[in-house]
């Protein structure tokens, strides 16, 4: 123990470079938070120096000061750039188990940039900046139009499925009636259902579409009662 600096000290050996690393980035930050604030975070946390306004004030400073840094998630990249930050502090949660510590979601911040950015990367919703354009897919016009009914905040998976079924269900009724119009809207609302369910599920419509393609583009096989039956 370094009692005139108040710091304890032992040393570590590694094996592993990453856990080393890691290691080696939380006491240099905290020997920069202690020179900037002059606390550590165990003074400020029994002396309650400050309020979830402060630390989350602290968040924002780190951040600024770790402009640029970026990260790979499932979702797709995520960079902390000044506009990201925005997003971050009104979009930070407190943890329900810890109420010193927060977070944001991957998936949330990896869809902040499909929002912000003229080109999707998850399959996500587009940006305001191509909302009206005349190509815009019709998938993204699909997802654009749950997005703002809030579907995929409070949907779930196992009720579109079922609503699927639903849909199914009319458009072979329609079939069996010879109902042209009542074909095309069940048609078309099976596919308004999958979109969302693929969505819901984290996988975007065209991923499906591209993974079913790649398995049958070189299947063989022949007709027989109306029905492709691969060899």
């Amino acid at each position: 123990m370094d009692a005139k600096n108040g710091i304890e000290r032992k040393t570590f050996g590694f094996r592993d470079p990453v856990v080393k690393h890691v290691v080696t980035k939380f006491v240099s930050r905290s020997d920069i938070g202690y020179e900037k604030y002059g606390r550590t975070l165990d003074n400020e946390r029994r002396g309650k120096f400050k309020n979830l306004a402060g630390y989350l004030m602290d968040i924002q400073e780190e951040l600024m000061d770790n402009l640029n840094m970026s990260w790979e998630t499932e979702h797709g990249p995520c960079l902390i750039t000044k506009e990201s930050i925005k997003w971050i502090m009104k979009n930070v949660n407190t943890s329900k188990y810890n109420t010193e510590r927060c977070y944001v979601y991957n998936k949330a911040f990896a869809r902040w940039f499909d929002n912000n950015s003229p080109t999707t990367r998850t399959g996500g919703i587009m940006s305001d900046s191509r909302k009206n354009c005349d190509t815009m897919c019709r998938f993204d016009k699909i997802r654009l139009w749950a997005n703002d009914r809030g579907l995929y905040d409070g949907g779930d998976p196992k009720t579109q499925a079922l609503k699927l079924v639903e849909e199914v269900g009319e458009t072979c009724r329609a079939i069996l009636k010879e109902d042209a119009k009542e074909i095309i809207d069940g048609i078309g609302d099976c596919v308004v259902v999958l979109t969302n369910l693929a969505e819901l599920t984290g996988t975007p419509i065209e991923k499906c579409i591209d993974a079913a393609y790649e398995e049958i583009k070189n299947r063989k096989g022949k007709m027989s009662n109306g029905t492709f039956k691969k060899d």
